[in-house]
């Protein structure tokens, strides 16, 4: 069995206690600093009345004292809640009011709360088997090590990046903490230190930053990159193969995963045929079946124990040990399961139903566009149609025509955007994807 996060690091302060447990910027700490500096926070929270089975609500600041506040609320036995950084204080006391009066089962241990690009945030409910188990999956799937150094840059309180600082400290491994990618020189500058593999996750719009602006420094740390996990959004065909000729030797990993079902599957797409929305197989602790209407269904060990003061919309998704998704896919002939998008954000038009993550990769194959989004538009005569906002590279000026044409060279003709409009950028949330709903209003 593994053991949960502050037992992993209480076990490599007894027997690796010297070594680097996380770095974030110039500051680091070893495992026995670490574990050290986490019973002396529980001990501090106690003394400021934080009880058993309590939520305590902090902001994710990116350093190593979130990481010993949200192990020392563990230690302390109680729930962390850590929310988004420069969450504003209506939004952060809202939050604290509505978890501290609720009451919850004994093996909750973490509440994290959804971005809310599809409706009201919610606060998702994590036992300690959830995470356990999600920590064994990445473990099993993703081999981490204890060579490792693992690279966060996104938010911490993310599933996404909260729950990479697992599998690296309870394999014996390191953590760096960045303060996102705004930096690239300060990303790079972590393949300096004296590590022999290096890891990290990216979301695609980050991978496809990189690949523009950084990619013969990209190319020159390849050798020392282990793997790097991608996931929160769709990776187009192109921008996997051009990772796989950036990082030839490396395992290249599309991964299912969300807060309300953990890390349930995972593809190396660095195998020669690199499968657009493909994200493998089940891992150890997960089962993903697929309904008749095409819905991804999640069960297992991962899944979350429901939302927090909210039992309808927890009926809704969470039934008979089984999490219903939005996600919308198939399972091929292999046994891999394929992603299709989501049923919220499927376009229906003149009876077609189209994926608009569908549209947005072949979109941004075409040489003169940086980035973009597909949503509904309403023409006067034929009602809905799609509409690409498109961010060009610069210096360039796509036209109407050659992206019309281009995407009409991928895709069948219904999935070609009638109205098309240059933007100077696209609306995303804080972890990367496309903030659909924000174009919806």
């Amino acid at each position: 069995m593994t053991l949960t996060l502050e037992q992993s690091i209480c076990h490599y302060a007894q027997i690796t206690p010297d070594k680097t447990a996380a770095v974030c910027s110039t500051d680091s700490i070893s495992y026995a600093t670490l574990w050290n500096r986490i019973v002396e926070r529980a001990e501090q929270l106690r003394t400021e009345g934080l009880e058993a089975h309590r939520p305590y609500v902090f902001r994710a600041t990116q350093d190593i004292d979130f990481l010993v506040t949200y192990c020392a609320i563990h230690h302390a036995k109680a729930i962390a809640v850590p929310l988004e950084h420069k969450a504003p204080e209506e939004i952060f006391d809202a939050i604290k009011s509505e978890v501290e009066s609720y009451t919850y089962a004994e093996d909750i241990v973490d509440i994290l709360y959804t971005t809310g690009t599809t409706g009201k945030s919610k606060g998702v409910m994590l036992s300690e088997t959830a995470l356990v188990s999600c920590t064994d999956n990445f473990i099993a799937d993703l081999h981490f090590t204890e060579e490792l150094l693992f690279i966060i840059s996104g938010p911490l309180n993310h599933i996404a990046s909260l729950f990479k600082m697992h599998p690296t400290l309870s394999a014996g491994g390191t953590v760096c903490i960045l303060n996102g990618l705004k930096d690239m020189n300060a990303f790079f500058e972590v393949f300096d230190l004296p590590y022999t593999k290096f890891a990290t996750f990216l979301v695609p719009a980050s991978i496809r930053l990189i690949m523009q602006l950084a990619y013969d420094k990209l190319c020159s740390v390849s050798d020392k990159i282990d793997f790097i996990e991608t996931g929160a959004a769709p990776i187009t065909k192109q921008d996997m193969e051009q990772l796989c000729k950036a990082l030839p030797k490396a395992r290249l990993y599309n991964t299912l995963g969300g807060t309300e079902i953990g890390a349930v599957c995972t593809y190396n797409f660095n195998d020669g045929r690199h499968l657009e929305g493909c994200i493998g197989y089940p891992m150890k602790n997960s089962t993903v079946e697929v309904t008749p209407e095409g819905n991804i269904v999640v069960s297992g060990r991962t899944i979350m124990s429901g939302y927090v003061g909210d039992e309808h919309s927890t009926n809704q998704v969470l039934k008979e040990g089984k999490i219903y998704s939005a996600d919308l896919g198939y399972i091929d002939s292999e046994g891999m399961i394929h992603l299709k998008g989501r049923q919220g954000d499927v376009i229906n038009i003149g009876g077609f139903k189209v994926d608009p993550s569908e549209v947005e990769g072949a979109a941004v194959s075409h040489p003169d566009i940086k980035d973009c989004i597909c949503i509904a538009a309403t023409h006067p005569v034929i009602g809905t149609v799609l509409k690409l906002l498109v961010v060009p590279n610069e210096g360039a000026t796509p036209t109407t025509r050659s992206m019309a044409q281009h995407i009409k060279t991928l895709l069948e003709p219904h999935k070609v955007p009638t109205y098309y409009e240059i933007v100077d950028s696209i609306r995303r949330t804080y972890n990367g994807k496309l903030d659909r709903k924000f174009y919806k209003n």
